[in-house]
Formats: structure tokens, C-alpha cells, sequence
């Protein structure tokens, strides 16, 4: 078998196996729906029972959509960090995106004290959560384009980006001493992310959002290719890296942006899936690992949120959680394998 037919039939294979993860991400939870009565709802009809018609349309779909959005986005933004840093470490926060959006929706939450009650339910609300995490990893997007623009260095940018996360790791941790334990739970639940509290108005922006950062991202992947090998033979290939870097750091902004902005910060993702496509397709050609890695991510967000609503249980466990038990153990993996194949 050639290395193509390869990676066709394991691109059928993933894409097979993420469509058996979404029906059974709909089916489970703490109510049991079979995948007729699914397909029934999906196609347009109507199951047996009109409950399960609501709990399906306005909770498990909307859900499940916002997991593969996550997977795909995250996923993708750790390939362009990993790429473009050339530090297989590197995450789709690793610019501060995440630092900046904990730090704004910290001052909305836990300085709500200081705000008048009436304005309080307006800031407070999922709307206003989601607008000042926007507007957080816009501040940070803003000052890592400034930085970019003058430090030519690559490296100085991911030194620039762990910095913002330090600063405002500080910051956030100034802001939890003076709060109450009632703002304390509140911004520690945002920070455990959150895949079920979506309208279907908001899964629309943000699949407009994540849509719109992995268009970006397949103009990128000509220049991912060459980077492969360092900045200076990327441009003796006559790229231009500073237009190629700008766009990449672009991508990632509005994916990892977005999806903290709705989500929450969600780990791992985007660090483990870029290395397992690698590892699965046994290539370095962007142009597949960029469907391995939205095939991959969207299965292991589906994996993780089947996980976290504990089949047959009435609690949901906090998708953070699951995503790092899960993800941990898999960069360890990679790790360890990757050190043995070179000894």
C-alpha cells in the first residue's frame, strides 16, 4: 500500500470514528437516548418522546458542535505555535491569549463588588463573560502584533507571550485575596470550561470565528512547510516570513481567542493533538496534518465530553479536568517515545 492510499484510509478511518464519538456523545448522559430516536431529531422529525427532541436540540447537539469547534480550533493553533516556535511545547496560549482573557474576566467577576448592584447582572452575565474574555486576548493579540513588529527574533515573541501569562497570573491571584468565596466559584467554574452553556446564536459566532481562523490558517501552509527547517532557509525559499509569522500569529489569536472567549480555557488540546497526528500519519506535510489534526481534535473533544457527563450519572464533570487527565499522560507518552527513537 502507498503512502496516499495510507492516509486515505486513515482519514476515513478518523472520520468514521468521529462520527461514531458525536452519536454517542448524544446518546449519554443523564438521560439515555437510543441513535434511532438521534437520527429521527437530526434529520428533522420527531422521536418517540418530545422530551427527548428538547433535551437533544437544545442541549446535547448544541454541545457536541461546540466540542468538534473546540477540537478543530485548539488543535490547529498548537500545530501553527508548535511550527512556527518550532518548540514542540508550544500551545495554542502560549502567546498569552488565555492570560489575557482570565485576567479581564477576573476584573468582570471578581471586582464585581465594586460595581452597582443593577450594572453587576448585566457585567456578570454569560454575554458579558464572553465580551471581556474578548476583549482580553484583544489587548494581549494587540501588544504581541506591537511586539512582533519590532523583536525580529521569534523566540523573544515566546518569551514575550510566557511573560504576559506571569504577569497576569499575578494579577488574577492579587484579585482572588480581596474577593468572596461566592466570586471565587464563580471565576474558578469559567476557568474549568465549559462546553454546555451555549445558545445556538452563540455557537454560531463562534463557528463563524473558528471558520474564519482555519481559513487563515490553510493559507499558512505553504509557509508551515518551510519553516519546518528555520527562518533563514524559509526565506532563501523566498518566503516572507514577516507577512507568513503575521498571518500565523493572526490564525491563532482569533482560534484560541474565540474558543476561551466561549469555553473557557480548555488544556492540553492543542498541545497532545499535533503530536499524535504526527505520530499516526508519520509525516511533516502540513497539508495532511491539517485534516489529521481537525479529524484527531474534534474526536478527542467528543472523546473528552462523552467522558466528563459520566454516562448514566446526573453530574457533569468540569471538560478541564478530563482534558488534562487525558492529555497529560499522552505528551508524557510522546515524550518518552520520541527519546527512545532517537537513542
Amino acid at each position: 500500500m502507498t503512502k496516499n492510499a495510507q492516509h486515505i484510509t486513515l482519514f476515513a478511518l478518523l472520520f468514521l470514528l468521529a462520527l461514531v464519538l458525536l452519536f454517542l456523545d448524544i446518546s449519554f448522559g443523564s438521560v439515555t437516548i437510543p441513535q434511532n430516536e438521534i437520527l429521527k431529531t437530526i434529520s428533522g422529525g420527531s422521536s418517540s418522546k418530545s422530551t427527548w427532541d428538547y433535551i437533544i436540540i437544545n442541549y446535547r447537539l448544541p454541545k457536541a458542535i461546540t466540542a468538534i469547534l473546540v477540537g478543530m480550533g485548539l488543535s490547529i493553533s498548537g500545530l501553527l505555535m508548535q511550527t512556527l516556535f518550532r518548540n514542540p511545547l508550544a500551545g495554542p496560549y502560549v502567546l498569552g491569549l488565555s492570560s489575557g482573557s482570565s485576567l479581564a474576566v477576573a476584573l468582570l467577576i471578581l471586582g464585581s463588588s465594586v460595581v452597582p448592584a443593577f450594572w453587576r447582572e448585566i457585567f456578570v452575565s454569560s454575554y458579558g463573560i464572553i465580551l471581556a474574555s474578548c476583549l482580553g486576548s484583544t489587548a494581549v493579540l494587540l501588544a504581541v502584533l506591537f511586539v512582533s513588529q519590532r523583536l525580529r527574533d521569534t523566540m523573544a515573541i515566546l518569551i514575550v507571550g510566557l511573560m504576559f501569562g506571569s504577569f497576569t497570573s499575578a494579577f488574577v491571584g492579587v484579585l482572588s485575596y480581596f474577593s468572596t468565596a461566592e466570586q471565587l466559584q464563580k471565576f474558578t467554574f469559567w476557568s474549568m470550561g465549559n462546553l454546555g452553556n451555549l445558545s445556538w446564536e452563540a455557537i454560531l459566532i463562534l463557528t463563524i470565528a473558528v471558520f474564519i481562523g482555519l481559513i487563515i490558517s490553510l493559507f499558512s501552509i505553504k509557509s508551515l512547510d518551510a519553516l519546518l527547517l528555520g527562518e533563514n532557509y524559509a526565506k532563501s525559499l523566498g518566503l516572507n516570513y514577516e507577512k507568513s509569522k503575521l498571518l500565523i500569529i493572526i490564525a491563532t489569536s482569533i482560534l484560541a481567542g474565540s474558543i476561551t472567549a466561549f469555553a473557557g480555557p480548555i488544556a492540553f488540546i492543542g498541545l497532545a493533538v499535533p503530536h499524535l497526528a504526527k505520530l499516526i500519519f508519520n509525516t511533516s506535510n502540513h497539508r495532511v496534518l491539517f485534516g489529521a489534526t481537525l479529524l484527531i481534535g474534534s474526536s478527542l473533544m467528543l472523546l473528552c465530553d462523552l467522558i466528563s457527563q459520566m454516562p448514566g450519572g446526573d453530574f457533569t464533570l468540569p471538560i478541564n479536568a478530563i482534558t488534562s487527565i487525558i492529555g497529560a499522560p499522552v505528551v508524557v507518552w510522546l515524550l518518552v517515545r520520541k527519546r527512545k527513537m532517537l537513542n
